[in-house]
C-alpha cells in the first residue's frame, strides 16, 4: 500500500488524534453547561429553563453528529477516507471556537449543531480508514483505542478545566491581554468559570489537519473501489434525503422547544413522529439510492439496510444510555451536600473519564476472546445495575460519589470500545463508512429524542435527577432483544 507501514502508523495516530479531539468536543457543554446557559438565560434561568435549554443543546448537538456521520460517510465513500475526515475536522474544531463567542442559547445550539456536523463525520470515517489500512488481527486493538482516546478527549477537557479553576483569573485575563486580546474580551472569556475560554480551546484540532492531508495515505481498499467504478455509483442528488433527514429532526427539537402554552402535548407527539419517520427515510435515502445503481439484487440491498437499521438500534441504546442518563449527572451534583463547588465537574470528568478509557479497552479485547454478542449483553445488564446504583444511592458529592461515577463511566462507556470493532464487521467496503457512520449516527438521534424529553421527565418526578436518570436506564433493557437477533462476526475478515 502507499506509504507502507509509516503510512499505515500515520493513519492511526491521525486518527487517535482525531477522537481525542472529538471526545473534547463532545465533553465541553456537558462540562460548561450549566454556567454558559445561567449566563446566555440571565434572569430567566430558572431551574427549568436551564434544564430545558441543556437538553435542546444536547439534542441539537445529537442531531448534527447524526446528520455528519451520514453526510461525511457519503463524503468518505465517494471521494476517499482522507480528504472527508480532513474537512470534517476543520469544521468541529472552526464551531467550537466560535461558541466562545454565543450570546443567547440559540447561538450556542446553532453552533453546537454544525459543530456536531464535523464531529460526527470524523468517528465514521476514521474508523473506516483505520480498520481497512490495517489488518483483520489489529481489529480488537484498535477498537479499544478508539474509544480510549475518545475519553482522553474528556479527560483533557476536564483537567484544563480543573487547572483553570485553581489559577488566579487576573493572571489569566492579563496573560490573554499580553497576546493582543482588547481587555473587554479577556474578561468575558474569564467570567463564569471560564466556560469561553473552554469552548476557544476547542478550535485547537483545526492545525491537525495540516498532518492529515500531507502525511496520512488513503485506504487503499476504497481506492480499489474507485478503480472498479463503484464509487461513482454515489449521486449529490442523495444529499437532498439527508438535508430532508436534518431538517426534521430539528423541527423536532423545535417542538420541544417552544413553551407549553404554545403547542399541546399531543401536537408535540404526533409531530415528533411524523420528524422520526422522515429522519430515517432521509438518512437511509443516499444509501437506498446507491445500492440501487450499484446492480446488487434486492437481497443483496435488503441485507445492507437492514444491518443499517441493526446498527442504529444497537448504537442508539448505549448513546441513550448515556447522553439522556450519564451525562444529566453534571446537572444533578449542583443539588447534591457538597456538590456546587467549581471542582466538582471537572474532578467528575476527569475520574469517570479515565474508567471509560479501561472500560472502552475492555469491551474491546473481551469481544476478540468470547464473542461480540455475548459481551454486548453483559454490558447491557451490567449497565443497567451501574446506573441504577449511582443515581439511586448516591446523596452527597463525596469519594463514594466519585467513585461509582467512575465504575458507571467504565461499564457504560464499554459499548465505545465495542461499536467501532462490530460495525465495521456489518458492511462491505463500498459501503462501510456510510453503513456505520448511519448506524452509529442514528443511535444519536434515538439518543436526542431521548434529551428532549428529560425536562418533561423530570418535571413528573419532581425535579428528581436521581429518579428520572434512573428510569432512563431501562433502555438497557431494549439492548438485550436486539443483540438477540444480531450475527456473530468473531473471527470473520471484513466483508469485501
Amino acid at each position: 500500500m502507499k506509504g507502507g507501514y509509516g503510512g499505515r502508523l500515520l493513519a492511526v495516530v491521525a486518527a487517535l488524534l482525531g477522537w481525542m479531539f472529538d471526545g473534547m468536543e463532545m465533553g465541553l457543554f456537558p462540562l460548561v453547561g450549566r454556567d454558559a446557559l445561567r449566563e446566555l438565560l440571565a434572569e430567566q434561568g430558572d431551574q427549568s429553563r436551564l434544564d430545558l435549554w441543556y437538553g435542546v443543546v444536547l439534542a441539537g448537538f445529537l442531531v448534527g453528529a447524526a446528520t455528519g456521520g451520514v453526510v461525511f460517510g457519503y463524503l468518505g465513500d465517494k471521494f476517499g477516507r482522507v480528504r472527508a475526515m480532513t474537512l470534517s475536522i476543520l469544521m468541529y474544531s472552526l464551531c467550537s471556537g466560535l461558541s466562545a463567542a454565543a450570546q443567547s442559547p440559540v447561538h450556542l445550539a446553532v453552533l453546537r449543531f454544525l459543530g456536531a456536523l464535523g464531529m460526527g463525520g470524523e468517528w465514521a470515517l476514521g474508523v473506516a480508514l483505520v480498520m481497512e489500512l490495517w489488518p483483520g488481527a489489529s481489529r480488537v486493538l484498535l477498537a479499544g483505542l478508539i474509544g480510549a482516546f475518545g475519553n482522553l478527549g474528556y479527560t483533557i477537557c476536564g483537567s484544563i478545566a480543573y487547572l483553570l479553576n485553581h489559577t488566579d483569573p487576573v493572571s489569566v485575563q492579563q496573560g490573554l491581554m499580553g497576546i493582543g486580546l482588547p481587555p473587554p474580551w479577556a474578561t468575558a472569556l474569564t467570567a463564569h468559570r471560564y466556560w469561553r475560554l473552554l469552548f476557544l480551546v476547542g478550535a485547537v484540532p483545526a492545525l491537525l489537519t495540516v498532518l492529515i492531508r500531507l502525511l496520512v495515505p488513503e485506504s487503499d481498499k476504497w481506492e480499489q473501489e474507485r478503480a472498479a467504478g463503484r464509487s461513482a455509483h454515489w449521486s449529490e442528488s442523495d444529499l437532498f434525503g439527508v438535508l430532508t433527514g436534518a431538517v426534521a429532526a430539528c423541527g423536532v427539537i423545535a417542538l420541544w422547544a417552544v413553551p407549553e402554552n404554545v403547542l399541546s402535548l399531543g401536537l408535540r407527539l404526533i409531530g415528533s413522529a411524523v420528524g422520526l419517520v422522515l429522519v430515517v427515510a432521509g438518512y437511509l435515502y443516499p444509501a437506498r439510492g446507491y445500492l440501487l445503481r450499484s446492480g446488487l439484487s434486492t437481497a443483496q440491498r435488503q441485507r445492507v439496510l437492514g444491518r443499517m437499521l441493526l446498527g442504529a438500534g444497537l448504537s442508539g441504546v448505549p448513546l441513550l444510555g448515556t447522553w439522556a442518563g450519564l451525562m444529566w449527572m453534571y446537572m444533578w451534583v449542583s443539588q447534591l451536600p457538597g456538590g456546587d463547588v467549581p471542582d466538582a465537574r471537572p474532578m467528575m470528568q476527569i475520574v469517570s473519564s479515565v474508567a471509560a478509557a479501561l472500560g472502552c479497552f475492555i469491551g474491546a479485547l473481551i469481544s476478540g476472546v468470547i464473542g461480540r454478542r455475548a459481551v454486548y449483553a453483559a454490558l447491557c445488564l451490567l449497565s443497567l445495575a451501574a446506573m441504577v446504583g449511582f443515581y439511586r444511592y448516591n446523596t452527597a458529592y463525596d469519594t463514594t460519589f466519585l467513585v461509582t461515577a467512575g465504575l458507571m463511566g467504565m461499564v457504560s462507556a464499554a459499548f465505545y470500545g465495542w461499536l467501532p470493532l462490530y460495525l465495521p464487521e456489518l458492511f462491505p467496503t463500498a459501503v462501510r463508512a456510510t453503513g456505520q457512520g448511519f448506524g452509529f449516527n442514528l443511535g444519536r438521534i434515538i439518543a436526542a429524542a431521548g434529551n428532549l424529553q428529560m425536562a418533561n421527565l423530570l418535571a413528573f418526578f419532581d425535579n428528581d435527577y436521581a429518579r428520572a436518570c434512573a428510569m432512563v436506564a431501562g433502555v438497557y433493557l431494549v439492548g438485550l432483544v436486539l443483540i438477540a437477533i444480531s450475527p456473530e462476526t468473531r473471527g470473520r475478515p471484513l466483508p469485501e
